[in-house]
């Protein structure tokens, strides 16, 4: 029996703290509901009148009676986003990046997810596997959405075999059943070289296509392989080769799709530009960038939002010295984007440094998955300007720590140099670069503190 959410802040000028709710106070029904978890949380603020039940600290009970506009938030923050237990993962998938994982690290990494609720909140892709009958119900009742699906192959066998789970071959059953609903669902494919590619990747995009527009789009992104492999499944990493073939297939389904139906559908992220040396497509074959979380066309709308924000700046002639420390995969790109801020600060001096993995394994390229250790020891005793940049993906949600646990003010302190973490957005790596260094939003995108079976980070 639920018995109450106990509440943990209270956003500023929000319809709660109006109503004098407080931190502490436990959250009983909502319109004479018991509030089991998030899904009836989020389905029940969706009147224009509720009636809200708070258990007060003293004990006391207020039954509160709010009138507010269709979906608005009440501005309350639980102790526990869920509002429940988190619901692990019972697969053993064969390119799980949890289990590719160091021993050492906090317990908290160590934890494999797959609830649906958080791909509803988070963004956060989940195979469907440990969904029971009645959780795709809720969904349905709820019509909560986009759900995102870990599809990897729609091959029955294949796909029990690479997630390690005999009910894993039922996906498509679910999918149809979340189509029939109209529920909005993005798909992604984790590639396995000779495993789920060439056909059997032809497969799973032609069958994924026929639940369009409810299935809106399909990303392809490479396994990520760590160092950290022994006694795992053999896989093979990418080469620059296998690559082209990949975006080779998917520039032909995307043509065809497009044609059929004024949607590409299915996307490559961009890892596979990179390993692949070709250009990234343009703007309007990401229809909308609906897989931006998931690394698909991040780079793309990075190097649009830095010339928008540079086409409003007045150059002048400023000078300045800093470094940008970024992945191995993305640092050519960076550069690129930096040679745009030097046509309009022709005195602004910007060194960008690839840092090599070294705790994961070289193979590992991307910013997301890089360490304080290997900032610090690739860093030292190099003459950095007059600050460091780092993109806020390698730091945990919220924090400003490193995966290794390292501080942000701890690498300030070996380094002896002030530290800018710089937001996603192409605007935010413009300003951080001509600014002077200011306390930033240190924050990394969070799938409650584990990558995704699939994560590999972001460039």
């Amino acid at each position: 029996m639920v018995q109450g959410h106990r509440i943990d802040r209270i956003e500023e000028d929000s319809i709660a703290m109006e109503m004098e709710i407080e931190p502490g106070d436990i959250l009983l029904e909502i319109n004479g509901t018991a509030i089991e978890d998030v899904f009836d949380y989020h389905y029940l603020l969706n009147d224009t009148y509720i009636e809200v039940l708070i258990r007060k600290q003293d004990g006391e009970e207020w039954l509160l009676e709010i009138d507010k506009d269709c979906e608005e938030d009440l501005g309350i923050i639980f102790d526990n986003g869920l509002m429940d237990q988190y619901r692990s993962c019972t697969n053993k998938c064969i390119f799980c990046f949890i289990d590719q994982m160091p021993p050492g690290m906090r317990d908290t990494l160590y934890f494999k997810d797959d609830d649906s609720r958080l791909s509803f909140l988070q963004g956060n892709y989940v195979t469907l596997t440990n969904m029971k009958d009645q959780d795709l119900d809720r969904i349905i009742h709820y019509h909560l959405s986009p759900i995102n699906v870990s599809v990897h192959t729609t091959n029955r066998q294949l796909r029990c075999q690479m997630l390690h789970n005999r009910f894993a071959g039922t996906v498509l059953e679910k999918i149809q059943r979340l189509y029939e609903a109209e529920i909005e669902m993005n798909g992604q494919i984790v590639l396995c070289k000779g495993i789920n590619d060439g056909k059997e990747l032809e497969r799973s995009i032609l069958d994924l296509s026929q639940y369009f527009p409810y299935m809106r789009s399909l990303s392809v992104v490479p396994v990520g392989l760590s160092r950290f492999r022994e006694g795992l499944y053999p896989l093979e990493p990418f080469e620059q080769e296998d690559a082209r073939k990949v975006l080779k297939m998917i520039h032909k389904w995307q043509q065809k799709l497009f044609e059929r139906t004024g949607c590409h559908f299915v996307h490559a992220s961009d890892e596979w530009y990179l390993l692949a040396d070709k250009p990234l497509p343009e703007e309007e074959n990401y229809d909308g960038y609906p897989q931006l979380e998931n690394g698909v066309g991040m780079l793309r709308l990075l190097k649009t939002e830095v010339k928008e924000c540079l086409d409003e700046l007045p150059g002048d002639d400023r000078e300045l010295r800093c470094t940008i420390a970024t992945g191995e995969c993305a640092a050519d790109f960076i550069r690129e984007c930096v040679g745009y801020v030097n046509k309009k600060f022709p005195d602004i001096k910007v060194d960008v440094r690839s840092i090599q993995n070294d705790f994961f394994g070289t193979q590992i390229t991307v910013a997301g998955l890089i360490t304080g250790t290997d900032l610090g020891q690739q860093l030292q005793g190099i003459d950095l300007g007059e600050k460091l940049l780092i993109p806020c993906h390698m730091l945990r949600s919220g924090e400003e720590v490193f995966l290794d646990d390292m501080t942000v003010a701890e690498l300030e302190d070996k380094l002896k140099i002030p530290i800018v973490v710089v937001d996603e957005k192409g605007e935010d790596l413009v300003k951080s670069i001509l600014n002077p260094p200011t306390k930033g939003k240190h924050r990394r995108r969070q799938i409650y503190e584990q990558t995704d079976s699939s994560y590999c980070g972001k460039a």
